[in-house]
C-alpha cells in the first residue's frame, strides 16, 4: 500500500530530471525511449538498441560490432566487471551516431542497460515493493540510487532520522521500497525509511510482547542528546538515561557512547500503553555504594581526585561512583578559608578521612584538616588560665575583640573584660585592629576551640580594695555632672569611677526634673551615702553635703580645707582634690500673711 500523502511532500520537479538526462542522453526522447521498449529496432538509425559482438579491446575500450561496416568502441568502466569479458560475448548496445569523427559508430552499453532495464522495472515491479541498488551521489533534495536504472531517494527519506549527512551512504548498497514508478516521465522514488519503518513496526510488535522488566539486551546507539542516549532494541528506541550511564560522574553522555556503537543494557522499566522503555548501563556492573561501609570505614584514610568545587565544600572521588563531600569547615583547624578554591583546584589528589557514612542518601562526609594533628589539643596545655599573652587584634565587633595569639588561634576579648570601671559601648573605643596588646588568658574550651581572654584582669579590680578604702560614706567629695537621667545625675568622681546622684537627693524641695537642677559638666560636692562593691555602685547626695556645711557654719567649726580622700589611680598631690566648706547662707525670713479685715 502507498502512502500517496507522503508522496505528495516530495518535491521530483528536478534534480532527477536532469540526471536522467544525464545518463541516457539529451537527444533521448520519451517517445523513442517507448518504441525501443515496444521492440528492438532491427533498422541501424540514432536511438535503436541493436545486438553486437564483443571483438577485441583497444586500450581501455572494449571493440564492438554491431553488422556494419565500422566497429564501435565503448569504454570498458561500462561494465561492472570488464575483466571477465571475452570475444564473442554478446552485448546490447545503444546507438547514438552511426559515424563519428574518427570513423567509429558511437555506441553505449550503459544507455542501453538503463532502457532494458527500465523495462524489466517496469513490467516486474510496482509501487509498495522492495527494491535493492547502489547509491550514486548526491543530487539536489537526495540520493541517486542506481537499481538497474536510475531512481530518486528524497533526503526524507532516507532514514527514520534524518543523517547529518546523507553523502555518507554514497557507494552503498541498500534496501528500499518503491513510493512511486511515473512511466510516463520514467521517474521512480524509493524509500529506505518505508522498509525500516513497516520492519520495526513487526518487529516492535514481537520485541513488546517479550519485554519483561530485568532482562539484558543488546541494542544499537541510535542519537545522542544532552539528557541522555536513545538505543535501537530491534524493532523500537529506549532512553538509556545519563544518570544510568555509570556509577561514575558523566558530563555528557558522549564521553561514554557514540552513535552506532553496539551496547548491551538492562530494562528498567517498560510503559507498553505510551511505549516507552527505560534503560540502564550502570546497572549492569555492581553498586559501589553496597560495600561503602566495608570499603570506607568511618576513621579510615584514604586518597582521592577533586571533581568539583562548590562555596560550601569540595567534591572528592574516591572511585567510580563513589565521591564524598570536604565540607568547607573541615578543610583546616586554623587557616580562615572563605573559599575553597583557596586551597583546592579540580583534578588534584589529596589525602582525606572518613568522618560520616549515609548510605540511604549515598552521601560520605569527609575531612582533610583530620589528616593532620588538631593545634587545640595542646592549646590548653600551652596556654592554661591567667597565662599572660601578647597578640594581634585581627577583627572587631559589636560584642569584643579577636585576638591572634598564634597563627590560626584566636582569643575573644570580650567587651566586658576590657575594663573594670569604664563603660565601653564599643571596642572600637578602646582598641584598633592590628594592634599589638597583652591580655589575661581567663578560659580555654578545647573541644569548642575558644579561648576566653582579659584586658582588665592585667590589674587588680580596684573595687575590690582601692575604692571600698578611698571612698567612706559620710565623706564629702567633689565630682563633675556627666549625664542627666530622669531618675537622678551620674558624677564623676574621679577618671573612670562615677557615683549615681539619685533625683531624691539632689535638694531639699521636690525636684521634678533633674535639669532644672544641675548641668552636664557642673561642679558639685556630694557626700557619699554607700559603697556597694558587688553592685560596683556608689550613692551620692547633693542635699546632704550642703546640710554637713550648714551644720559646720552653726557649730563654728574651723573652715580651713579638708583634704580629700580617696584616689582612685592614687592619691596625688594634697593640693588637690580638696573640700572646700559651703559657706553657709541663711533663708530668707518667711512673709506672714496679711490678716483680712474685718470691715467691710
Amino acid at each position: 500500500m502507498v502512502d500517496q500523502n507522503l508522496i505528495a511532500e516530495i518535491d521530483l520537479q528536478g534534480g532527477i530530471d536532469d540526471e536522467l538526462a544525464q545518463l541516457l542522453g539529451a537527444t533521448t526522447s520519451d517517445a523513442l525511449v517507448g518504441k525501443m521498449i515496444d521492440q528492438q529496432s532491427e533498422e541501424f538509425k540514432p536511438g535503436s538498441i541493436l545486438k553486437g559482438v564483443v571483438v577485441g579491446r583497444a586500450g581501455d575500450d572494449i571493440v564492438i560490432d554491431v553488422g556494419l561496416k565500422s566497429e564501435g568502441l565503448i569504454p570498458a568502466e561500462e561494465w561492472d566487471d570488464p575483466s571477465s569479458l571475452e570475444i564473442g560475448d554478446d552485448v546490447q548496445v545503444w546507438l547514438d551516431a552511426v559515424e563519428s569523427d574518427s570513423g567509429h559508430i558511437v555506441v553505449s552499453k550503459r544507455k542501453a542497460d538503463r532502457v532494458l532495464n527500465w523495462q524489466r522495472i517496469v513490467s516486474t515491479k510496482n509501487e509498495g515493493d522492495n527494491v535493492e541498488g547502489r547509491v550514486m551521489r548526491k543530487i539536489k533534495g537526495g540520493l541517486l540510487v542506481d537499481i538497474g536504472y536510475p531512481v530518486f531517494l528524497p533526503a526524507s527519506q532516507v532514514d527514520i532520522r534524518r543523517p547529518g549527512d546523507i553523502g555518507e551512504f554514497i557507494g552503498k548498497t541498500i534496501e528500499a521500497k518503491i513510493l512511486k514508478i511515473d512511466a510516463e516521465r520514467r521517474n521512480i522514488v524509493i524509500s529506505r525509511r518505508k522498509l525500516i519503518e513497516e520492519a520495526r513496526s513487526t518487529a516492535k510488535e514481537a520485541l513488546m510482547s517479550t519485554l519483561e522488566v530485568g532482562q539484558t539486551r543488546k541494542g544499537m546507539v541510535k542519537n545522542i542528546a544532552d539528557f541522555g542516549a536513545f538505543v535501537d532494541l530491534g524493532g523500537i528506541d529506549g532512553l538509556l538515561h545519563i544518570t544510568d550511564m555509570s556509577w561514575d560522574r558523566v558530563g555528557h553522555p558522549s564521553e561514554i557512547l557514540r552513535i552506532d556503537d553496539e551496547v548491551e543494557v538492562k530494562i528498567l522499566s517498560v510503559d507498553r500503553d505510551k511505549e516507552k522503555i527505560a534503560l540502564g548501563l550502570k546497572q549492569l556492573k555492581v553498586n559501589p555504594w553496597d560495600e561503602v561501609e566495608k570499603s570506607y570505614p568511618v576513621g579510615s584514610r584514604h586518597k582521592g581526585e577533586v571533581v568539583n568545587i562548590m562555596n560550601y565544600g569540595a567534591f572528592v572521588k574516591l572511585e567510580a561512583g563513589v565521591e564524598g563531600l570536604v565540607h568547607i569547615s573541615e578543610m583546616s583547624w586554623t587557616r580562615r578559608i572563605n573559599h575553597p578554591s583557596e586551597m583546592l583546584t579540580v583534578g588534584d589528589m589529596i589525602d582525606v578521612i572518613v568522618l560520616d557514612i549515609n548510605k540511604g542518601k549515598q552521601e560520605i562526609s569527609l575531612g582533610i584538616k583530620q589528616t593532620q594533628e588538631n593545634p587545640w589539643t595542646h592549646v590548653a596545655e600551652k596556654y592554661p588560665p591567667n597565662t599572660r599573652i601578647a597578640g594581634r587584634v585581627r577583627n572587631l565587633t559589636n560584642y569584643g575583640a579577636f585576638v591572634e595569639i598564634e597563627d590560626g588561634i584566636d582569643g575573644l576579648l570580650h567587651v566586658s573584660d576590657m575594663s573594670w570601671t569604664k563603660k565601653i559601648g564599643h571596642p572600637s573605643e578602646l582598641l584598633k585592629k592590628s594592634d599589638t596588646i597583652e591580655c589575661v588568658v581567663l578560659k580555654v574550651e578545647e573541644e569548642k576551640q575558644r579561648i576566653a581572654l582579659g584586658l582588665k584582669q592585667l590589674h587588680e579590680d580596684p573595687w575590690s580594695r582601692a575604692v571600698p578604702e578611698n571612698y567612706i560614706p559620710g565623706q564629702i567629695v567633689e565630682g563633675t555632672v556627666t549625664k542627666i537621667t530622669n531618675f537622678g545625675v551620674f558624677v564623676e568622681l574621679e577618671e573612670d569611677l562615677e557615683g549615681l546622684l539619685h533625683v531624691s537627693e539632689l535638694a531639699d524641695h521636690k525636684v521634678e526634673d533633674p535639669h532644672a537642677e544641675v548641668k552636664i559638666g557642673d561642679k558639685l560636692l556630694v557626700k557619699i551615702l554607700r559603697v556597694d562593691a558587688v553592685e560596683r555602685k556608689i550613692g551620692l547626695s547633693k542635699k546632704r553635703a550642703e546640710w554637713s556645711a550648714e551644720q559646720d557654719a552653726e557649730s563654728g567649726a574651723a573652715s580651713a580645707p579638708k583634704v580629700r580622700r580617696g584616689g582612685l589611680h592614687g592619691p596625688g598631690p594634697e593640693s588637690s582634690g580638696v573640700i572646700q566648706p559651703i559657706p553657709h547662707v541663711p533663708p530668707p525670713p518667711r512673709e506672714e500673711p496679711a490678716k483680712e479685715s474685718a470691715d467691710p
